[in-house]
């Protein structure tokens, strides 16, 4: 499985998984032209994007969906989270997921959906599985439940929001409300939540990490990075022998 990752964070947010002679999207947060740049620059043609999976309806997930227009690309996502979707789309191309059952994207791709925590309507992560390897997708959630670690157990790759460090928040500028939005149960995951969550889903067996979605402000890459190494470090696992680690 191929993954490149367009764009992560507050501004945008949108990864393309490809196998076989398939490409999908999870999220399309950017811009379109955007997206079809970025999807030139490393080798992949827009009017060969075979679906777009949506995680939720805010901005930064959704800012680039016309690109499924442009292209009659079919776009999954929630059945409460359409009412939230705003960018006008193609009836056809409208299709619901759940937790109940998997799509199937050609012969390439198995697609399993798991409800996350996010004042959004009806936000969901994404297991993505090929005929090699098994990749999961947990973007902004304000805590990783049981149902969802049992989801992504077992995965070859893990993309996976470290949003902030709490100290960060409560020191920030920003807003109380927005404080309180960030670090509660329906928020993002802390550096600390996101170590503890891959605690019990690393096995050392040369899983691949990917900690996305970092809050500019508040949150810094070397932070996240240490705060998950330290945490598997305590479970016997070493960076570099027993799973590769990268902070987008």
């Amino acid at each position: 499985m191929k993954l490149n990752i367009l764009a992560s964070g507050s501004q945008g947010n949108c990864i393309a998984l490809s196998s076989g002679n398939t490409t999908i999207l999870i999220d399309a947060g950017i811009a379109k032209t955007k997206i079809e740049k970025r999807l030139l620059e490393v080798g992949i043609r827009p009017d060969h994007i075979s679906a777009i999976f949506i995680t939720h309806a805010h901005g930064d997930h959704i800012k680039g969906l016309p690109l499924a227009n442009k292209f009659q690309i079919p776009v999954f996502a929630g059945l409460e989270e359409w009412k939230d979707i705003k960018v006008s789309i193609d009836a056809e191309l409208m299709h619901n997921v759940s937790s109940d059952k998997s799509i199937q994207i050609k012969d390439d791709f198995e697609i399993g959906a798991f409800k996350t925590h996010h004042d959004a309507l009806e936000s969901y992560g994404y297991v993505v599985t090929d005929d090699k390897e098994k990749c999961s997708i947990c973007l902004d959630t304000g805590h990783a439940d049981s149902n969802m670690v049992k989801a992504m157990y077992g995965s070859d790759i893990y993309i996976i929001e470290a949003n902030h460090e709490p100290n960060m928040v409560e020191a920030s500028d920003y807003p109380i409300s927005v404080q309180a939005r960030i670090l509660s149960h329906i928020g993002h995951l802390s550096n600390e939540q996101t170590a503890i969550a891959l605690s019990k889903l690393i096995q050392g067996r040369g899983e691949r990490i990917y900690l996305t979605h970092l809050s500019h402000k508040n949150n810094l890459p070397a932070l996240a990075e240490m705060t998950v190494k330290r945490t598997l470090t305590k479970q016997g696992f070493k960076a570099g022998t027993h799973y590769e680690i990268e902070v987008i």
